[in-house]
């Protein structure tokens, strides 16, 4: 999908955009032109990215980042400000998950990671790309996945840390809806991404009958409503939360 969402020459800042949806947010953000910024655990992925964009022309920066740390968030923000001057807009979208489990069976390092990186590192990154936005506004996009707003078995620090981030998204909405800074959140349903295939075994047809549009989503659907939320074109748009589930919080 090609659309023109003004964002050439914007200073973007990305969480876990080594792979999956974080990986097809960077690539379509240096196709609008952006500047990028991307954080990532892994370096080799992280880097990969960063060549991938370099190679056709793209403008991209790399910072090994573990967002569950609040100095890794404190140095990717101030990476961006160091070498463009400010930051216009950001996409938390680091996260991890844990094998599922009844609660009572839950190792607690296993719950304790599953908050700091999911929950806590999203405030971390809200925090300082806040500070950045301060003097020139900007827009803060939030991963939360559709388990942000319902339930599933056997996931409970999972969904804990997701509605978190749907509840910090719409306070941190009001904190700044006077100082122009936007903080939005989307909320993906199944999409096709290393992750999704490392649950079903490679099987894209696995969840179709509980997914009333019977598909899995791609990448680029995700893409495209986040960069929509980065943009302009969703200019009176805060505190929101955006479904792109093929109807599964419909039901």
């Amino acid at each position: 999908m090609q659309t023109d969402f003004q964002l050439r020459d914007k200073v973007i800042l990305v969480t876990g955009g080594g792979s999956g949806i974080g990986r097809e947010v960077c690539l379509a953000l240096a196709r609008s032109g952006s500047r990028v910024v991307l954080g990532n655990r892994s370096a080799a992925a992280g880097e990969a990215v960063v060549e991938e964009i370099t190679a056709t022309g793209g403008e991209a920066l790399f910072l090994r980042t573990d967002v569950s740390c609040s100095s890794d968030c404190a140095a990717l923000v101030s990476l961006a400000l160091e070498r463009y001057g400010r930051l216009d807009g950001a996409f938390n979208n680091a996260g991890l998950q844990h094998a599922f489990n009844d609660l009572h069976e839950t190792p607690a390092d296993e719950l304790s990671e599953v908050i700091d990186v999911n929950l806590k590192g999203m405030l971390y990154m809200m925090k300082y790309e806040a500070a950045a936005m301060l003097g020139n506004g900007g827009s803060i996009v939030n991963n939360a996945s559709i388990f942000g707003l319902k339930g599933m078995p056997r996931t409970a620090g999972y969904i804990a840390a997701k509605h978190g981030i749907v509840g910090a998204t719409r306070a941190t909405a009001l904190d700044y809806a006077q100082r122009r800074i936007r903080v939005n959140a989307i909320c993906p349903g199944p999409i096709k991404t290393p992750s999704f295939d490392r649950v079903t075994g490679g099987d894209d047809h696995l969840y179709d009958d509980g997914v009333p549009m019977r598909r899995i989503g791609q990448p680029h659907e995700v893409s495209a409503a986040v960069l929509w939320l980065l943009s302009a074109q969703s200019s009176y748009v805060t505190g929101a939360t955006l479904s792109v589930d093929g109807g599964m919080c419909a039901e």
